[in-house]
């Protein structure tokens, strides 16, 4: 049980990568499946009750080792009662209870509580447990710090995607405010940045698992959406904008980096926290049909802002439609997980009437981008 622990905290803490847990991962999932199906009654406020499952398996997680050193220590000092471990001031009770006791006191401080050792292997065990537990308490707490400091920084990516996307959630609005006027210049280095923030995210999630359970109540924070966003981006850049001026942009590392960044990530969760394989799926006609008006209006979009669009717009949608099919299963495979709907994900997919409905592009002369 000890050495169990041991090797859960060494694979979790120190060694960091997903899918190496060998108690952590099972029981996260047990976690986020008993919130899901506790959520379920709540309706409109399932994204609340959601919302407590990341904190709660880190609370499970940390007592968890803790109870698991206790429980080995237990293990191996009850046979000892009464006779190499003893209550040096009164009688020395016998059952499993004080055995958690003493185990619990054994992990704590050497000598501490009402039980000592009183050979040497006894007193050598105490002092490997004594080490143990403020081993386990020290990395523990610095778990803690690095998994609450990488969130704050996935946040801050999310949040990023968010309002360069004018708080729209529609990857078109973000490429079009990257290239108002038909203008990339400046807009390449916000994508650059973008790029980078996605990659960190990406290692971020990559040493800490625990992070996908973190949901909040705002959608865009969630991982799935601001990936779809990164994603619709550079799909809509290699297919609505105009090959012979916007070749630069299409050929450039850093749209290259937000793409490869983004499925990194998003293959990566997909293999730990669903079963079975992902892939690409081709889309029936329905979805071909949401996804040619949610293109036309993109083209709409970025012809309002000054970006020369593809000549041939029937050879750019089957762009579209090859590169979307890559991703948008792993999206939509992902997001139900913490019971995110599909409109609070794919804003612009879903609410294509949003999109119509948005002041005149050059309504941002005069007013804060909105």
């Amino acid at each position: 049980m000890i050495a169990l622990v041991l090797l859960d905290v060494f694979a979790t803490v120190l060694y960091a990568r997903t899918g190496t847990s060998v108690l952590s991962i099972p029981v996260s999932k047990l976690v986020r499946r008993v919130f899901y199906l506790a959520s379920k009654p709540f309706g409109r406020r399932r994204g609340t009750v959601m919302s407590f499952c990341g904190p709660v398996v880190l609370v499970l997680l940390v007592l968890m080792w803790d109870f698991g050193l206790t429980l080995g220590a237990a293990l191996v000092i009850h046979p000892a009662l009464g006779t190499s471990v003893i209550n040096p001031s009164g009688t020395t009770p016998t059952d499993f209870t004080a055995a958690l006791q003493a185990g619990g006191n054994s992990t704590s401080i050497v000598g501490s509580g009402d039980f000592s050792p009183q050979t040497g292997t006894f007193r050598l065990f105490y002092i490997f447990a004594s080490l143990t537990g403020t081993a386990i308490v020290s990395l523990t707490l610095t778990y803690l710090m690095q998994v609450y400091s990488a969130l704050r920084s996935r946040n801050s990516t999310a949040l990023n995607f968010h309002l360069a996307s004018a708080e729209t959630g529609d990857a078109a609005e973000l490429v079009a405010g990257l290239g108002a006027r038909g203008k990339f210049d400046s807009g390449h280095s916000n994508l650059s940045e973008l790029a980078v923030k996605v990659t960190e995210a990406k290692e971020a999630n990559h040493f800490y698992p625990v992070l996908f359970y973190f949901r909040f109540s705002e959608p865009h924070y969630a991982v799935s959406r601001f990936a779809l966003v990164a994603l619709d981006s550079v799909t809509l850049i290699k297919s609505a904008l105009d090959d012979e001026k916007y070749e630069w942009l299409k050929e450039s590392a850093s749209v290259a980096q937000l793409w490869r960044a983004s499925m990194l990530m998003l293959n990566n969760l997909t293999a730990n926290f669903l079963s079975g394989e992902m892939g690409e799926k081709q889309p029936d006609d329905e979805t071909r049909e949401r996804w040619r008006r949610r293109y036309q209006a993109a083209l709409q979009r970025f012809r309002q802002a000054g970006i020369e669009t593809i000549a041939d717009e029937t050879a750019g949608f089957e762009i579209y439609v090859s590169l979307r099919a890559e991703w948008d299963d792993l999206i939509a495979s992902l997001a139900p997980l913490l019971a995110y709907e599909t409109e609070e994900i794919d804003v612009a997919g879903s609410r294509l009437e949003s999109a119509a409905g948005r002041q005149d592009f050059s309504a941002r002369s005069h007013s804060p981008g909105d």
